[in-house]
C-alpha cells in the first residue's frame, strides 16, 4: 500500500466509556482491520490514535460508532485525520495523567431505548416528549452550573414521582442519575398557543393539533432543545416562501428535517460518512447533494443551490411530530434575520408574533441558547461549519498546556474560547454581533464559560479590528489584551487542530479582515516559522467603491477590480455588457467615487474576487446573505471541469516587501463571456487559477507544509483541488475539520497565537 493513502486517525471519545470493555473493543477491532496504534483512557474519555490505508480507517470508524460495547454511552466523537506516525502495532496504553476533568456533555440525540419506549403503546412514557435517559437528552442548555446534579438545572423545579425517583436512584437501571428525568405525572408539558399567547390545547392533544397545521401548512414555532424552530412543511410553496418573507431570509437555505434516514435517501445522496453523521449523537445539520426532481421539497427551500441542508429529529418532540407528520418540514432557527435564537415562550411570543401563527411550547426552561450545528464532508473527512448543538461546549485538545486566556473571537459567526491545561472551550456559535439581541449573548456567553469551569482568565485576545464589539469589550474587562491579526489567527486555528508546529505556509481566505496597515485583507500567504509570522505574499488590493454596500452588491465589487486593473477604461463602451448593470447616474456617481477615493477601501480578499467573478459571469448583481455570490459560483461548476486555468502575475521586488500577486484575469474573463464560454467553465478556470496560485507561493515559501484556513476553504472544489494538487506536487496540505475554517474558528486561533505573541516568538 503507498504512502499516500495511509494516514493516523486521532479519535477522543467522550461519555460513559470507562470500565465498560471499551478499551478492548478497540482493540480488537483495530487489529481486526490491520491497524497500528494506541488507545487509553484520558480525564475525560477515550483517546484513540490509529493509522493505516484511509479506507480501513473509515471502517474503524464507522464499525466504532456502530458496534461499541453495549454499555458504553458516547456522548460526542471528535475525528481528526492527521499524519502518519509510523507505528507498527497496536497496544492498550496507559491512562494519560492530569486532574479530573468537569467536561460538559452537549445535547444528544434520543437514544435507541428512549426512541422504543416513546413508540410502544404499552409503555408509561408512549408519546410523553420529554422521554430521556442517561444515554441521550439535554445537558448544555439547562445546567446552570458544576456539578452536573438536578438541582443545577433548569428541571430543580420538577419534583420527581417515585417512580422516577425509583429508577434515579436505582444504579442498574438506565435512568440512574439520569439528571432530566421525567415522566407524564411530574415532568414538563406541552401547550398549544395561538400569536397572541391563548391556550388552544394542552399535552398530547396540543401536539396532534401543531401536525393538523403544519400539514395545513401554517408556520408553527416549536421550543425545542436549544431554542425554538419555526416550521412549515417542505413541500408548501406558499408556506415557505411566507416564513421568508416574515424572517426576512431571502435566498438564504432553509434547513430541513426529515422523519427518518430512508426518507433522506429519498431527497439526496447521502455516502457512509454522510450517514454516520446523520444518524450520529450530535445529529447536525448536513449539507447533502439534492436529487433533481423530488417532488416532496419545495424549490424556495434552497433556490440555486444543488445541496440541502438535512438533519433527523434529535428530541422526543420532533421525533414525535415528524412521525406524525409523514413528511419533511423547515426547520430553521427561531429568530429575524441574524438576530438570537429565542429560548423562552414569552420572549418568542414578543419577538417572532409576527412570523409564527402558532407556538407549541413546554415549561422546561432553556438556560442557554444552543442552535442546530452544521457540518459537510470534504475529502472524505468532517468539516465543521457551524459548531454548536452536539458538539458544544466539548474542548478541543491542543498539544501543550497554556495558561488561562480568553478569546473573544471576531464580528461575524462568532464564537468565544475559554483555556485550561491542554483543553480549548470554544462556546456553541454566537452567531454575527450586529444587535443588542447577539451583543447580550457574546456577553453572556464569556460569563456562561468562565462560571461554567471557574475558570478565571488571565489575559483576553481580541481581533486587531478597534472597532469590533468583540475588541472594544475585551479591552473593557480589566485584563491584559493581546490583539491577533485575523488572518494569522485562522492560520493558527488551523494549527491547532491539526497538532501543527512552525515551519509552515499558512494560506488564509476570506471576505475581509482588518490588516496591520488599515487595508482590508483577505488574500493572504502567511509564513509562520519558529521566530514569528510575517506575510510572504498576498493578493493585489482593489478598491471596493461604496464600502459595505460593495459587499452586498458584487457588480461594484467587479468595477472596482476592473478600475484597478485598467483604470477609467472600465467606463468605456467595450464593456458595455457589463456596465448595463447600473444605471448611468449610478455611474456617474461610482466614477466620482473611485477617482476621488471616497469611501472605496482598499482589499485584497479573495472573497471579494469570488463576488467579482460571479457578477462577470452573470450569477448575481447583489448578495441577499454572505456569500451567496461565492456560493453561486462554486455551484455552477459542470460535473466534469476543465483543467485550463485563467492566468496571474506576480510581481517579486526580490527584498522583504511582501511579493503582490496580480490576477489579470479579467481581459481573458470578459473575452470568455464576450464569445459566450459556459459559465461553469468560467468558474472551472477561476478556482484552477486559485489553486495554481496556492501551488506558487508554497513553491516559493520552501517549505513543504500548508495550512488552508478562512472562509474560502468551505468550498468544496477549492479545497478538495487545492489539496490534491499539493499532494501530486509533494506537499502536505491541512485544513479544518473539528473548528469551523470561517470565523467561528478565531477564538482557538487567537489563543495560540496569543502564546506565541507572549513568549516573542510573532
Amino acid at each position: 500500500m503507498s504512502d499516500i493513502v495511509k494516514q493516523r486517525l486521532r479519535l477522543t471519545i467522550h461519555g460513559a466509556v470507562q470500565g465498560v470493555g471499551f478499551r478492548p473493543f478497540v482493540y480488537r477491532l483495530a487489529t481486526d482491520l490491520g491497524l497500528y496504534g494506541w488507545v487509553c483512557n484520558t480525564a475525560g474519555g477515550v483517546l484513540i490514535e490509529v493509522e493505516g490505508p484511509t479506507a480501513a480507517l473509515q471502517e474503524f470508524l464507522l464499525r466504532l460508532t456502530r458496534d461499541h460495547p453495549d454499555r458504553a454511552v458516547i456522548y460526542g466523537t471528535e475525528p481528526l485525520f492527521l499524519d502518519k506516525a509510523g507505528y507498527t502495532e497496536f497496544a492498550i496504553s496507559e491512562s494519560l495523567p492530569g486532574e479530573p476533568s468537569a467536561w460538559i456533555a452537549p445535547e444528544i440525540a434520543t437514544c435507541d431505548d428512549c426512541r422504543r419506549e416513546l413508540l410502544d403503546p404499552g409503555d408509561r412514557r408512549f408519546r410523553y416528549p420529554f422521554i430521556n435517559c442517561t444515554h441521550c437528552g439535554p445537558r448544555y442548555s439547562i445546567i446552570s452550573r458544576l456539578p452536573y446534579d438536578r438541582a443545577n438545572t433548569s428541571m430543580h423545579r420538577f419534583v420527581m414521582c417515585p417512580a422516577c425517583s425509583h429508577e434515579y436512584h436505582d444504579p442498574g437501571d438506565r435512568r440512574f442519575h439520569a439528571q432530566p428525568n421525567a415522566c407524564p405525572d411530574c415532568g414538563p408539558n406541552l401547550e398549544l398557543w395561538d400569536s397572541s399567547g391563548q391556550v388552544l390545547s394542552k399535552g398530547d392533544a396540543a401536539l396532534c393539533q401543531a401536525v393538523g397545521l403544519v400539514r395545513d401548512g401554517r408556520i408553527l414555532a416549536l421550543k425545542g432543545l436549544g431554542g425554538f424552530h419555526l416550521i412549515v412543511d417542505a413541500s408548501a410553496d406558499s408556506g415557505v416562501e411566507l416564513l421568508r418573507q416574515r424572517k426576512h431570509r431571502h435566498g438564504k437555505p432553509l434547513a430541513l428535517m426529515f422523519p427518518h434516514i430512508s426518507s433522506v435517501k429519498d431527497a439526496c445522496y447521502v455516502s457512509p460518512q454522510e450517514e454516520r453523521l446523520l444518524i450520529s449523537p450530535a445529529a447536525p445539520i448536513v449539507l447533502l447533494r439534492r436529487r433533481e426532481g423530488f417532488p416532496a421539497i419545495s424549490t424556495g427551500v434552497a433556490p440555486g443551490n444543488p445541496y440541502l441542508g438535512a438533519m433527523l429529529p434529535y428530541s422526543p418532540l420532533h421525533i414525535l411530530l415528524l412521525n406524525d407528520l409523514g413528511r419533511p418540514i423547515v426547520a430553521t432557527s427561531g429568530n429575524i434575520a441574524e438576530e438570537t435564537i429565542c429560548i423562552d415562550e414569552h420572549e418568542a411570543l414578543r419577538r417572532l408574533g409576527d412570523l409564527a401563527d402558532f407556538f407549541l411550547v413546554h415549561n422546561r426552561p432553556i438556560l442557554r441558547a444552543v442552535d442546530d450545528s452544521v457540518v459537510r464532508v470534504i475529502l472524505d473527512t468532517e468539516q465543521v461549519i457551524r459548531r454548536a448543538r452536539g458538539y458544544a461546549p466539548l474542548p478541543i485538545l491542543i498539544d501543550s498546556p497554556v495558561s488561562s486566556i480568553l478569546a473573544v473571537g471576531g464580528h461575524l459567526k462568532n464564537s468565544v474560547a475559554l483555556s485550561q491545561g491542554r483543553s480549548v472551550f470554544i462556546s456553541q456559535h454566537i452567531g454575527d454581533i450586529e444587535t443588542p439581541q447577539s451583543c447580550e449573548a457574546f456577553s453572556r456567553c464569556i460569563r456562561d464559560l468562565s462560571q461554567l469551569y471557574s475558570i478565571k482568565p488571565e489575559r483576553v485576545v481580541c481581533d486587531l479590528h478597534p472597532d469590533y464589539f468583540s475588541t472594544q469589550e475585551a479591552r473593557s474587562m480589566g485584563l491584559p489584551v493581546i490583539s491577533v491579526q485575523h488572518h494569522e489567527a485562522h492560520v493558527f486555528s488551523c494549527m491547532g487542530e491539526n497538532g501543527l508546529q512552525p515551519p509552515l505556509l499558512g494560506v488564509a481566505w476570506d471576505g475581509s479582515g482588518y490588516g496591520t496597515e488599515g487595508t482590508v485583507w483577505g488574500g493572504e500567504f502567511i509564513l509562520v516559522t519558529m521566530e514569528g509570522t510575517r506575510r510572504l505574499a498576498h493578493f493585489a488590493p482593489f478598491p471596493l467603491p461604496g464600502g459595505e454596500a460593495a459587499v452586498r452588491e458584487p457588480r461594484r465589487v467587479l468595477l472596482g477590480a476592473l478600475y484597478a486593473s485598467i483604470g477609467l477604461a472600465v467606463f468605456e463602451s467595450q464593456n458595455a455588457q457589463f456596465l448595463s448593470a447600473f444605471t448611468t447616474s449610478e455611474l456617474a456617481a461610482l466614477r466620482q467615487v473611485l477617482e476621488r477615493k471616497i469611501n472605496s477601501p482598499l482589499t485584497s480578499s479573495v472573497g471579494r474576487l469570488f463576488d467579482a467573478m460571479a457578477a462577470v459571469a452573470g450569477l448575481g448583481a447583489s448578495n441577499s446573505f454572505e456569500g451567496q455570490a461565492a456560493m453561486a459560483l462554486e455551484f455552477s461548476l459542470p460535473p466534469v471541469t476543465t483543467e485550463e486555468a485563467y492566468s496571474f502575475q506576480v510581481l517579486d521586488k526580490g527584498d522583504d516587501v511582501p511579493v503582490i500577486i496580480r490576477a489579470p484575469l479579467w481581459a481573458e474573463v470578459l473575452a470568455d463571456r464576450q464569445r459566450g464560454v459556459p459559465t461553469g467553465i468560467m468558474s472551472a478556470r477561476f478556482h484552477n487559477m486559485l489553486v495554481d496560485i496556492i501551488i506558487w507561493a508554497v513553491r516559493r515559501s520552501g517549505l513543504d507544509r500548508v495550512a488552508l484556513s478562512g472562509g474560502c476553504f468551505q468550498n468544496r472544489y477549492l479545497t478538495e483541488r487545492a489539496v490534491t494538487r499539493l499532494r501530486a506536487a509533494g506537499f502536505m496540505a491541512y485544513w479544518h475539520q473539528r473548528v469551523p475554517p470561517n470565523d467561528g474558528g478565531l477564538a482557538l486561533g487567537q489563543i495560540l497565537a496569543a502564546v506565541r505573541l507572549s513568549s516573542g516568538k510573532a
